[in-house]
């Protein structure tokens, strides 16, 4: 892959700056791509430079687009996310998760479920990662299922926990239920975020 010595340095960076704040060490990240840390360790000072297959296997890990390793720029801050503008997943249960970060995404990760009357996040808990997670009841009530432990949650109230812990979600009222979960660092990989399609909400 032709890139002079410059392009070479930029993308280190970037690269550094994804690794850290997904808090992954070089050595993880070598095991994760197939590489090692001295290899990586050079990429990111402008060192050496990387084969598109190798450079495809670390946007992967770091679940990132390849694009987003040759961006000349970071992109702007102030980015307006209509909520008819959302990419969301498709409905299933009578669940429906909307993403609110914007792509690159970096330190954190947020999120928004509405969920029908006896809608859920699914059958059984699940885990992603092992992240700090919060959730955060906006309208409704939910019960939120931790391990073996049970907590039901009105408009207004807010829970944490490690997203590790096996966890479930479900519409405890009789209306609508809106949660926002907030997760840092990120835990989606490259491949679940490609789920999420953009489309108008009503």
């Amino acid at each position: 892959m032709a890139q002079d010595h410059d392009d070479w340095a930029a993308l280190g960076r970037r690269l550094n700056a994804f690794r850290r704040v997904r808090g992954l060490s070089l050595r993880a990240l070598g095991g994760a791509t197939g590489t090692t840390a001295s290899f990586l360790s050079q990429l990111e000072r402008g060192a050496s430079g990387a084969t598109v297959s190798t450079l495809m296997r670390i946007a992967e890990a770091l679940s990132i687009s390849m694009s987003d390793l040759f961006e000349d720029s970071d992109p702007a801050l102030h980015r307006v996310l209509r909520r008819g503008d959302r990419p969301a997943l498709p409905q299933a249960s009578g669940y429906r998760k909307t993403l609110l970060s914007q792509p690159p995404i970096r330190a954190f990760e947020v999120y928004v479920g509405s969920f029908d009357p006896q809608g859920s996040t699914g059958p059984d808990p699940y885990t992603h990662g092992d992240a700090q997670e919060m959730m955060f009841v906006l309208q409704g009530q939910v019960e939120i299922t931790l391990g073996p432990e049970r907590f039901v949650l009105s408009e207004g109230d807010s829970i944490e926990y490690r997203s590790s812990t096996p966890h479930r979600i479900a519409n405890a009222g009789d209306g609508i239920a809106e949660v926002q979960w907030i997760i840092s660092p990120a835990t989606s990989a490259k491949a679940e975020l490609d789920e999420f399609t953009r489309e108008s909400n009503p």
